[in-house]
């Protein structure tokens, strides 16, 4: 089959392959997104989106349609689990913060999604499109798909997941099990939820869990615990996962506890959190010629400071600045189009690399810390975590979330 040529292909209409390309977008520049399912996928339900996130989706030109159909919260409430007292309370508002206010919503993922691709040309998108194989051709890229389809690319993007084929091709290792389960939901009250609109979150010994309003009639949440051998066997039940869910919250509220005992039983899937050893991010290639990855395919995180989400915004970004600085100049001699654009195609791409790969590898480390002290069931650190920790890791989170990747501007 013949090759069908293509100037950037997108692997994955995630979050941070639909920010990419409407990125590119807004430079003038077309792109290819490549969808595995037949349609965008929404699961995850939803995103807390930090301040460095608003700077990302403003950047883009979709940040307020999205604010729209979000409520801003105001704080962080965190209580013990255990005691069922408070531990702290820490205000956005009044939070120190470089790059303006704290921001911090909690965002709908197929709401985002939907924003993303609705700014989009139509066939930008290709779904039921499954990457297969990678393949040099010269200066370009062979993609193979399920479907026969060979693809002919100047540059190719990985957003495909944490189980992503270009990462793969890129030399990088799958993601690890951090050792931990998560559940999680949305929960919908036509009347009303009554919510305060706060981020709250319970610690007890093990156990994680929290619960944001998403908008009047939405609120999100989510449970994090590590699960026992015993516990891991019984993944497909779900009745028996959310009796062993809701024997593992403790003392919460019982407002949110009645989140979960509501909610649907086709809901409690427990899903495996995974990461990436920040070290590899340093040692591997998070660029290659003309390949790179963004999102989780590069930077897997555990969620404990919701930063996944909004680090693929960033990712985005930064990346269709840099291609666009690249790929906006005109060749320097005729007859050697294909070799100078390959070469500041790949300039730019290592521009990127440089950029995102400490930001990348911060994240990481503190999310995975704060997750150990978050979920902790040893008694000392459960003492210092409700004592003397708790406001001191949230402040922590909000300080990873006062960042601000830059416009799309070119220079």
């Amino acid at each position: 089959m013949e090759a069908v040529p293509e100037d950037i292909v997108i692997v994955g209409a995630g979050v941070a392959g639909l920010a990419t390309s409407l990125g590119l977008h807004r430079l003038g520049i077309r792109s290819l997104v490549l969808e595995s399912s037949e349609n965008l996928r929404s699961a995850g339900y939803c995103l807390t989106t930090f301040t460095n996130a608003w700077k990302a989706l403003d950047a883009l030109g979709v940040g307020d349609s999205i604010r729209q159909q979000h409520e801003r919260l105001r704080r962080y409430v965190t209580n013990s689990a255990i005691s069922g007292l408070q531990t702290s309370e820490s205000p956005f508002e009044k939070a120190k913060a470089k790059h303006g206010e704290h921001e911090v919503r909690c965002v709908k993922r197929k709401i985002l999604l939907e924003a993303l691709a609705k700014e989009l040309p139509i066939g930008t998108i290709r779904f039921s499109s499954k990457v297969v194989c990678i393949e040099e051709s010269g200066f370009f890229k062979l993609v193979h798909l399920a479907d026969g389809t060979i693809l002919k690319t100047k540059v190719l993007i990985g957003c495909d997941g944490v189980n992503s084929v270009v990462a793969n091709w890129l030399g990088f290792k799958k993601a690890v099990f951090a050792g931990r389960l998560a559940i999680r939901g949305c929960a919908e009250f036509e009347g009303g939820h009554g919510f305060e609109p706060d981020f709250m979150q319970f610690f007890g010994k093990g156990v994680r869990s929290g619960a944001l309003p998403v908008n009047d009639n939405s609120v999100y949440w989510y449970v994090t615990w590590t699960p026992s051998s015993k516990e891991e066997e019984l993944e497909q039940d779900r009745a028996k996962v959310k009796q062993i869910v809701l024997s593992k919250l403790g003392k919460v509220t019982e407002q949110a506890r009645a989140l979960i005992e509501n909610y649907e039983l086709d809901g409690f899937i427990p899903l495996p959190l995974r990461f990436r050893h920040p070290w590899e991010l340093l040692w591997g290639n998070i660029s290659k010629g003309n390949v790179c990855i963004a999102g989780d395919a590069l930077h897997p995180v555990t969620p404990d400071i919701g930063q996944g989400g909004c680090c693929a915004l960033e990712d985005a970004v930064v990346l269709a600045r840099c291609l666009g600085e690249v790929l906006l100049r005109k060749p320097k001699e005729k007859g050697e189009e294909e070799k100078d654009e390959y070469k500041r195609i790949e300039m730019g791409l290592k521009k990127y690399a440089k950029e995102r790969a400490w930001r990348s590898m911060k994240l990481i480390s503190v999310s995975y810390l704060v997750g150990f002290i978050q979920e902790s069931h040893r008694n000392m650190m459960t003492f210092l975590r409700d004592n003397a920790l708790a406001g001191f890791l949230s402040g922590f989170a909000l300080k990873m979330a006062d960042f601000d990747c830059g416009k799309l501007t070119i220079s």
